[in-house]
């Protein structure tokens, strides 16, 4: 679906705030289109919109639109939207996110990055080595990059590096040269139905590679393998497997870092490479960076330029970031909102400290999420000592009277045999922390919804 579009026509983003709808739209803005947006709620993403000169309204009105020459719809808008509907009545033409990020990248060179869980961070990872070695790519990510302090970069280079949504299968829109696949697990499958349908699509995703591209596929995760034996073409294989084209050996973890080694396969000469340090924990990380690693290889960067640009990565917000410490507790945001995530980052938090309790604060993200996967969740808190239970973030869906956050509670103790504690909101929060820690608890605050900027409103009412 090839979009005409000039300069100078007004391009109106509805649901602007979101990480990935603001991230193109900067793009577009920095390439000289006329971009403006509405979104419900002020945000992050918005003041950075705002910073640029792009204009954006809170609260969606027809009002917003009255000169615009095309839409932008994020998929998370609902058809009963009224900026949407209006956009139908009168013909303006409107388009999902992902057709429009095709076309916007359509003459670019594309790394896309997909999967499950990690797909951030090592869109990240392969964004800071290319950006260290002066290939000056393009990028948009799904989270604000340290080094950058954006989620988004107008490059002059060839190269694209671009994180895909899985949720909605919109990833199968976008045009490809290389591409990473993480993970398949069983996560989105309100939109998909069924596991199967989900893994159908990733098929179709390993099958778009055309002949001059790659697929870097983790062959340490199940359901790839599965896929893999269907007759897939033209990919290189990473991860702990011996099999794996770059097979990861010699795992050391320390406290603020990851150390380890990779066996190269993938050509004709196999050899090892030594030492490559990441600021990051958790062997998921390790993963992630290997895959950034494998990449850059075949890209034919400099083995040294990849291993410096990968112990200067400054990592990501929301991934394990520490916000604050208090007497001598040390406070952490993270992103995991499903029960893969929560593991990889407790056991990565257990793995280095082993005599600390660790205490979990999770924000459950969607009643039907939570609901689909709730003996996942209640088994993924086994290396927390304490859990802390917060009421479902709806995100937009609407709430489910029937679900029992006490039963809930319930689950997780019995299955991770941990003592769980329900608070009602973030004052709640903030009492127990107040009352019950005592020691040098190191605090892990997971989940997708508001729990982020209720760690951030707790440190200033702490005076921290």
């Amino acid at each position: 679906m090839k979009i005409r579009i000039a300069s100078k026509e007004i391009i109106h983003f509805i649901g602007i705030g979101g990480i990935g709808m603001s991230g193109l739209a900067q793009i577009m803005h920095n390439m000289g289109f006329q971009i403006q947006g509405s979104d419900l709620l002020e945000n992050k993403n918005i003041d950075k919109l705002r910073s640029l000169g792009i204009k954006v309204f809170i609260g969606h009105s027809k009002k917003n639109i009255k000169n615009i020459s095309l839409a932008v719809i994020s998929s998370a808008i609902k058809i009963k939207n009224e900026e949407y509907i209006f956009c139908k009545k009168y013909k303006i033409p409107t388009f999902k996110r992902s057709h429009m990020l095709a076309n916007i990248i359509s003459l670019k060179k594309n790394i896309i990055v997909t999967g499950s869980h990690g797909k951030t961070t090592t869109t990240s990872l392969i964004s800071h080595v290319l950006v260290q070695a002066g290939l000056d790519p393009t990028v948009i990510n799904g989270g604000v990059i340290n080094s950058i302090k954006n989620n988004a970069k107008l490059g002059k280079g060839d190269w694209s590096v671009v994180e895909a949504d899985e949720s909605d299968g919109s990833f199968l829109h976008l045009p490809v040269t290389y591409s990473v696949v993480t993970n398949i697990d069983y996560e989105h499958l309100d939109y998909y139905k069924n596991f199967e349908n989900l893994k159908k699509s990733f098929k179709l995703f390993f099958d778009k590679t055309p002949s001059f591209g790659k697929s870097f596929v983790c062959i340490d995760d199940l359901n790839i393998q599965n896929i893999l034996k269907q007759k897939v073409k033209n990919y290189f294989t990473y991860g702990k497997n011996p099999k794996s084209d770059f097979q990861i050996t010699n795992i050391r973890k320390k406290i603020n870092s990851s150390v380890f080694d990779v066996r190269v396969k993938a050509f004709k000469k196999k050899y090892s490479i030594k030492n490559i340090n990441i600021n990051l924990l958790g062997e998921h990380n390790i993963k992630n960076a290997t895959a950034a690693l494998a990449i850059s290889l075949n890209l034919g960067i400099k083995e040294k330029t990849i291993k410096n640009a990968l112990k200067k990565f400054m990592g990501i917000q929301r991934r394990f970031t520490h916000i604050f410490s208090y007497q001598k507790k040390d406070f952490y945001d993270d992103y995991a909102h499903h029960p893969t995530e929560i593991k990889s980052v407790l056991e990565s938090v257990k793995a280095v400290h082993k005599k600390r309790k660790i205490i979990s604060v999770f924000q459950p993200h969607r009643y039907s999420r939570v609901k689909s996967l709730k003996e996942e969740f209640s088994k993924s808190f086994l290396d927390s000592d304490e859990v802390v239970l917060c009421p479902v973030y709806a995100a937009g869906e609407k709430i489910d009277k029937k679900f029992n956050l006490v039963n809930f509670g319930q689950k997780i103790s019995k299955n991770s045999k941990k003592q769980v504690v329900i608070v009602n909101d973030k004052a709640e929060l903030l009492k127990y922390f107040i009352r019950n820690l005592i020691d040098d608890e190191i605090v892990v605050c997971m989940g997708a919804g508001s729990i982020s900027s209720w760690l951030r409103e707790i440190a200033r009412d702490l005076k921290i």
